[in-house]
């Protein structure tokens, strides 16, 4: 009796504790929704207050927002980039994680902690050097900078992909060596469909940095292909003059895609990295 109170009382801490930091993060967020909708004026002058007749303007910072910064060439932009190098993260990096676990050679292992060693290195140390070649392979473009992710994002998505590959059988592979398919057909038709649950927590961890990433295309493809990140700082005008209004618009434009596909996938998050986790 006494084990079932203490564990419901854990229940109802743990819950509360959750709560309250859930609108802790979850109130920014509102705010930025709410003054969407508020004149610029009111926004600076009172900017926690809620929307009422007197400050609403309606989707006018919306309309407004997407004029000035060329919103849906952005919007293009940053959704090329994102899918793109999701894509090529997701395929690359679990075929190399498959070929790393199940080849037991020097050079395989070489390879996994060099991929582990990538994720401690930080972006400051190389983005100077990595522009530089990047700029000099001409790789400055909405297609290169795709490389550029691939090469960024690669360590941590091994490691999380050799985690997961570890915890299949075996067996499954070799009967379809058994029945005729080479390498790459045993790696199509039986690994990649049961790396479901860890490729969707791949796949969301990367977008979410690919598509809110500002510092890594401003370095490579600057004002040329500006990203949606990148196109809301044009917002700021001359003398630290900013169009508060517009700027909160697009900020709930620009959070909104990534927040669909988060919560569409986000049943698998948990899976995959605990999978992962545990078998690696």
């Amino acid at each position: 009796m006494d084990n079932q109170i203490q564990s419901k009382s854990l229940r109802v801490v743990l819950t509360t504790l959750c709560s309250v930091l859930a609108i802790i993060f979850i109130y920014p967020v509102f705010i930025v929704l709410m003054n969407s909708f508020k004149g610029k004026l009111y926004i600076s002058d009172a900017p926690f207050e809620m929307v009422t007749v007197d400050n609403f303007v309606g989707f006018e910072n919306y309309i407004s927002g997407m004029e000035k910064i060329g919103f849906l060439k952005a919007f293009g932009f940053s959704l090329w980039i994102t899918v793109a190098s999701v894509l090529a993260i997701v395929v690359f990096t679990s075929m190399t994680a498959w070929y790393i676990t199940r080849i037991k050679t020097k050079l395989s292992q070489i390879l996994y902690y060099m991929f582990v060693f990538s994720m401690i290195v930080p972006f400051q140390m190389v983005m100077f050097t990595m522009t530089k070649t990047a700029n000099m392979l001409h790789l400055d473009n909405p297609i290169g900078i795709i490389l550029i992710y691939l090469g960024f994002g690669a360590g941590l998505s091994v490691f999380m992909f050799c985690g997961f590959v570890k915890s299949i059988p075996i067996d499954v592979e070799e009967a379809s060596v058994i029945d005729g398919c080479n390498a790459l057909q045993t790696f199509r038709y039986t690994v990649f469909p049961m790396l479901k649950p860890i490729i969707t927590t791949v796949a969301i961890l990367n977008a979410m940095w690919i598509w809110n990433d500002y510092l890594l295309p401003y370095l490579l493809i600057g004002t040329d292909y500006k990203t949606i990140p990148i196109a809301i700082q044009y917002l700021k005008g001359g003398y630290g003059s900013i169009d508060m209004g517009a700027m909160m618009a697009m900020l709930v434009l620009a959070i909104v895609p990534i927040i669909i596909f988060y919560l569409c996938c986000q049943k698998h998050i948990i899976k995959g990295v605990a999978v992962g986790a545990v078998k690696g």
